[in-house]
């Protein structure tokens, strides 16, 4: 019963953390901006610019490469970035 219990609490978890998510290869600025920590109108909009130029993003990782994203920036988001193409 216990673990029929913890399984059903880490599952919930995981789904509201999933509701939560931002999808940054279709949001636009102002979510981003939003939801996201340490990411503020103008790297929102930097984000949008850059998907636009350059396509969608194919990992986590690869939002290093707009300008003023750095990793500490998307370690701190990683649980709130989504990529997928719902």
């Amino acid at each position: 019963m216990k673990n029929l219990l913890l399984t059903a609490i880490t599952s919930l978890v995981l789904f509201s953390q999933s509701l939560f998510a931002v999808n940054v290869n279709t949001a636009d600025a102002g979510t981003i901006a939003e939801e996201l920590k340490g990411i503020g109108a103008k790297k929102a909009q930097a984000i949008v610019e850059y998907r636009e130029a350059n396509g969608k993003f194919k990992t986590i990782e690869s939002l290093t490469e707009v300008k003023g994203i750095g990793l500490k920036t998307v370690e701190k988001n990683r649980e709130s970035i989504e990529l997928t193409n719902k």
